[in-house]
């Protein structure tokens, strides 16, 4: 950077803060520090005169000389402050108003600038950019843009420069940091490059899983950095495997050969690469490119009805790049980031050739083992076409179809998949109802339950359970799936209760699907209060204590099936998640029956009926619940003994009190 123009910029601003503080001082209401800042004022004119007779040149920085009328004064006490003062005032607003007239024509010029940028003429950018800072030398965003333009035309010494004004106008702008950041990990500047990132984070915390990437992209590239000299170092030194690399991949570069030509040399190829040194190698001499790129190969990966000799092709390049990806997170980058390669793993995870999927699923599990190959997947590949494949191999063995929930896991517990997640669960939801329509004789149980599992732990977030709940196909998916699995009991047990661990969180947005499909669920969770599962009782007590107030008809067929009975008995010996669900259902019952209220009164033998008088009556739902988990289930009795009780309030309250099923959908 210029020194002298450092110097002016610095001068220029701190002399802008001093004459604005002056102006204030001198419109003052106090007299004595009015006639302080006209004194101060003076003595500045004085010594700009001096300056001005000693040396006529001026900085190009924009800067406004405070000039004195033409009757200027010749000592203190012949001034006039009024006079002056208007004076200073004067031109004060000529400034602000020339200064506002430069923004707008530097804000112009920004956008202009913005456009060009955006239509890639980086050139014409920086070309606006730098009219704009003509006009204004101390926009800040002006200098970060041009930077940006920089870059983007690899002069990352250029940029840096900007950056360095960036910040003399404003000591914490962050994206000055980050650019600097990014071009200094350009130039190999690591340690340089990681302490513009952690900066960011000193000013602004937040931003702290940002940062976060971005130290992690200046580990990876160091670390390939160091990669690549120890093979240079090998290939040097004559070892033969990494020699024997450099000479295959010159061989495989030959174009329009037969294909099973390319087959046993990517075969062979792929033996070789036993260590980091050979993956280098690979990268080094573009091997990914040579692949991919290859005529022949590409026509065997996009021919629909592939034949013997072309799925062995492709199933050779898939087993090559498992071995050149394994554990080398620079490769796996390489690999990911092309756009052409990330659209043919999306698309080869659903090819109707066994294998071909087979090794597609292998890789990709193969990436989503660490964390930055689990961000590549879901920055790069088209997820929605993922997950369609994914789900689709519920219908495989259970080995395949529980690795591709396994994948479907990994990638559903970082938080930037749940964020996507949520913005397209429109286009998601279509192969999430199919999932529920998988009828569980012919489909992996297993697997199908960590599926719903997955499907249940993010329905635990509010704007993702109120897409799923206002899709009607999708809440029916979920009653014809348990009328299915209610045929076997015994048998899908496991599927039951992470598919009443779904329905729980569904029935917390309010209002339901719609009031016949909560009655239908609520029979279903009736029926379901029969079996001997510990798991499906409690969890189907739990749908019930959601959906039981939605209709009087189903309250009165629950208090036929004995539901009183049955949840003063999860009171007596359930446990602490059993008998909240269970008041909860008590309270709906004896709210809107006598016949309940009188029932509860005779089961409840553990403590004497105190006289009605001393009743005490709640004041809201939220006490009932509270004062029964304390006092235990007698308090029921004390509290709803009279006919004029009034115990439940509208529905909405308890939706208010209701959390996310609890432990997810996990079996238990």
């Amino acid at each position: 950077m210029d020194a002298d123009q450092e110097k002016d910029l610095q001068k220029f601003l701190k002399n802008v803060d001093e004459i604005t503080n002056l102006i204030q001082e001198m419109n003052s209401d106090d007299p004595v520090v009015q006639q302080n800042a006209v004194l101060e004022t003076e003595k500045r004119l004085l010594l700009m005169e001096e300056d001005q007779e000693e040396d006529e040149c001026r900085t190009t920085l924009n800067k406004t000389v405070i000039s004195p009328p033409e009757t200027a004064v010749k000592s203190a006490e012949e001034v006039n402050s009024e006079a002056f003062l208007a004076s200073v005032e004067k031109d004060a607003k000529e400034r602000a108003k020339r200064r506002r007239e430069n923004k707008v024509l530097a804000d112009a010029l920004k956008e202009k600038g913005n456009e060009a940028f955006a239509e890639g003429n980086y050139e014409t950018a920086i070309l606006h950019y730098s009219e704009g800072l003509e006009k204004l030398k101390d926009v800040k965003v002006l200098y970060t843009n041009r930077a940006q333009a920089y870059m983007k035309l690899k002069n990352y010494e250029k940029a840096l420069v900007d950056c360095e004004w960036a910040l003399k106008c404003d000591e914490k702008c962050t994206k000055a940091y980050f650019h600097m950041g990014k071009a200094n990990l350009a130039l190999k500047n690591y340690s340089v490059s990681r302490e513009c990132y952690k900066k960011i984070l000193e000013i602004n915390p937040k931003l702290q899983t940002q940062v976060k990437d971005y130290l992690n992209q200046v580990d990876l590239q160091e670390k390939a950095d160091l990669q690549e000299k120890e093979a240079h170092e090998l290939l040097d030194s004559g070892k033969n495997t990494a020699v024997n690399t450099k000479n295959l991949l010159e061989t495989l570069s030959k174009p329009d050969q037969i294909p099973l030509f390319y087959a046993g040399g990517i075969e062979i190829l792929t033996e070789m690469i036993k260590e980091c040194t050979e993956q280098t190698l690979f990268r080094m001499h573009n091997g990914f490119s040579i692949i991919s790129d290859n005529e022949v190969i590409r026509r065997c990966f996009s021919t629909a009805g592939k034949d013997a000799v072309e799925e062995t092709v492709c199933v050779s390049v898939l087993k090559l790049w498992q071995a050149v990806c394994c554990r080398n997170e620079e490769n796996q980058r390489v690999l990911v980031m092309h756009p052409d390669r990330a659209r043919l793993l999306a698309t080869l995870l659903s090819s109707k050739v066994l294998a071909i999927r087979q090794q597609s699923l292998a890789l990709l599990l193969q990436l989503a083992q660490t964390e930055s190959g689990r961000s590549l997947i879901i920055s790069h590949l088209d997820l929605i076409r993922l997950l369609e494949a994914l789900v689709s191999f519920l219908d495989f063995s259970d080995k395949e179809a529980n690795t591709a929930m396994g994948l479907f896991t990994d990638l559903a517990l970082e938080e930037r998949f749940q964020v996507w997640f949520q913005a397209n669960l429109p286009g998601v939801l279509p192969a999430l109802t199919g999932v529920l329509k998988t009828d569980p004789k012919v489909s992996s149980s297993s697997a199908l339950c960590q599926c719903i599992a997955i499907m249940g732990n993010l329905s635990a977030e509010p704007a993702t359970r109120r897409h799923m709940a206002a899709c009607e196909e999708f809440g029916d998916g979920c009653l014809s799936l348990l009328a299915r699995c209610e045929e076997d009991v015994d048998l899908f047990r496991e599927v039951i209760y992470t598919l009443l661990g779904l329905m729980m969180n569904l029935c917390l947005q309010a209002p339901f699907v719609s009031e016949v499909w909560a009655v239908e669920v609520s029979r279903r969770c009736l029926s379901l209060l029969n079996s001997q599962d510990g798991g499906i009782l409690t969890r189907a007590a739990g749908v019930l204590s959601r959906t039981l107030s939605s209709s009087l008809k189903i309250v009165e067929e629950a208090l036929q099936a004995g539901v009183v009975k049955k949840m003063m008995k999860f009171l007596k010996t359930g446990g602490e998640t059993a008998s909240r669900y269970a008041i909860k259902i008590l309270a709906i019952c004896t709210n809107s029956y006598h016949e309940a209220r009188e029932e509860v009164i005779r089961l409840d033998k553990r403590a004497p009926i105190p006289p009605l008088e001393t009743q005490p009556v709640p004041d809201n739902q939220s006490l009932l619940v509270q004062q029964a988990e304390e006092l235990g289930f007698s308090i029921l009795r004390r509290m709803w003994l009279g006919n004029s009780i009034t115990i439940l309030k509208p529905q909405q309250r308890w939706q208010n009190s209701l959390e996310p099923c609890p432990g997810g959908c996990v079996y238990q």
